[in-house]
């Protein structure tokens, strides 16, 4: 017989997670004015609120640790960093943040400005504040497919040529800022890019002048898809496949808490050096000098090593296919989920789950509400909370996906979590009709309130 697939490495050590009551939990969540962020570590049994920064670094990353150079400027750990990014990226000059905000800060002081229009796949929370931020527009310009939830597409994340290159020719005054496209797409059910796309994105970048920009933080995820899903691409290695996917682009926002595989740091990317050196300064101001920017040297080593380590397919195997037993075990249970799954979550369609709770009250954060009370599981709510207030009416968005996202944190938790949750989602949908209303909200930010919103159950 076949052996079975298997993890790609051995736990050595373990962290104790405390099993909560019910009425613990019914309380904890009461005092955390019913926003999920807003939970103590310790009082959350599962957590799958995010994979950004939650993963369990290996062996040779903590020991990369030990040999990090702190010098303020020119340290070695810099330059380890730089041969890794342009080993994997291609990319020959970049800039260290402490995360992918901080990228998107600084890179947007030189690309955005108020009234600009920015397209792109589905920009997530930070992307899409930081944009509005400075008074320009996020223009989605995804495929209609992705909103679809049972629909089987291969790339469900694609930009739709159409969409965005009739965002390109109609405004030829020059407030483009630039096309982003966010590999794998996270808001979308966190599915992936395909080569063929990026490519036609590239050449539309090119026809109008206009600066082509990947958000990356998952983009060895999206290397392993392609491989998985996209002709000719099954024989070639993953970062043979990361580097193709970045040629096609001027430059790239990266979150290392997700594919690199640390707890902190980010960078960017740049194939110019022009834009390099404009965002150097703005790097200065709000990060650091251009090598540390905000992150350690230890820090910077373990990044290096982590590039690498994420970009193995044996670990994307391990990791996607786990995200897949979830979902599988999920869907035998009836719940419905976002297909195909994703590569870092699996994202629950709460207006199927939740059909009686008007989006007014926000369906998807009262599922992740009872999903925590039910068994200590923790998710994020993807949807109407997350979308915010348009910046111009004030008035609610109510996005067509409304869902709950379970990540998954990388080498973290075992099978067994992954049956207890699926176990809990289902324990919620058999009692589903006795959730008679959802939540309102009593006080919020002015921008990407889902952060520290208070809410009130009905």
């Amino acid at each position: 017989m076949d052996l079975p697939f298997t993890e790609p490495f051995k736990i050595k050590m373990v962290e104790n997670i405390y099993r909560s009551t019910k009425e613990q939990r019914e309380s904890w969540i009461k005092d955390a004015s019913f926003n999920l962020f807003n939970l103590k570590s310790e009082q959350v049994f599962i957590d799958l609120l995010t994979d950004s920064g939650t993963g369990a670094m290996s062996d040779k990353q903590w020991s990369a640790m030990m040999l990090g150079d702190e010098s303020y400027a020119g340290a070695s750990s810099y330059y380890k960093l730089k041969d890794a990014i342009k080993d994997i990226t291609g990319f020959n000059f970049f800039l260290p943040t402490h995360q992918g905000r901080a990228a998107e800060n600084v890179l947007f002081s030189v690309l955005v400005k108020e009234g600009d229009l920015v397209p792109g796949n589905s920009h997530f929370d930070t992307t899409k504040g930081h944009i509005e931020f400075r008074k320009a527009i996020a223009v989605d310009c995804t495929i209609d497919a992705a909103v679809d939830t049972t629909t089987w597409h291969p790339f469900k994340g694609n930009v739709d040529i159409e969409k965005l290159e009739n965002v390109l020719k109609t405004n030829p005054s020059g407030n483009i800022s630039c096309i982003i496209v966010t590999v794998t797409n996270n808001t979308a059910g966190g599915q992936p890019v395909s080569m063929a796309n990026l490519r036609e994105v590239g050449k539309l970048s090119r026809k109008y002048g206009v600066k082509f920009i990947i958000d990356s933080a998952r983009f060895a995820e999206n290397a392993y898809f392609i491989k998985l899903r996209e002709d000719g691409y099954a024989d070639k290695d993953i970062r043979d496949i990361a580097r193709e996917m970045f040629s096609y682009a001027d430059g790239m926002t990266m979150s290392s808490k997700k594919d690199a595989i640390v707890n902190m740091g980010g960078f960017i990317g740049f194939r110019e050096e022009e834009l390099f050196r404009q965002a150097s300064t703005y790097n200065i101001i709000y990060e650091g000098f251009i090598t540390y920017g905000g992150m350690s040297g230890r820090d910077m080593n373990a990044l290096a090593q982590g590039l690498y380590e994420g970009t193995e397919l044996l670990y994307l195997e391990s990791r996607i296919n786990q995200v897949s037993r979830l979902g599988t075990r999920m869907k035998e249970y009836g719940i419905p989920v976002l297909e195909p799954f994703g590569g870092h979550a699996v994202f629950i369609d709460a207006k199927k789950f939740l059909p009686h709770i008007p989006i007014e009250e926000f369906p998807a954060q009262t599922l992740a509400l009872e999903l925590y009370t039910e068994g200590g599981v923790r998710g994020a709510e993807i949807g109407a909370l997350m979308a915010d207030r348009d910046p111009i009416t004030r008035q609610n968005r109510y996005p067509e996906l409304e869902t709950v996202r379970l990540a998954l944190p990388r080498r973290v938790y075992t099978d067994n979590h992954m049956n207890y949750v699926a176990a809990v989602v289902r324990n919620v949908f058999e009692r589903r009709e006795q959730i008679k209303r959802g939540v309102k909200i009593s006080w919020e930010a002015p921008i990407m309130r889902h952060f520290t919103v208070r809410l009130e159950r009905y």
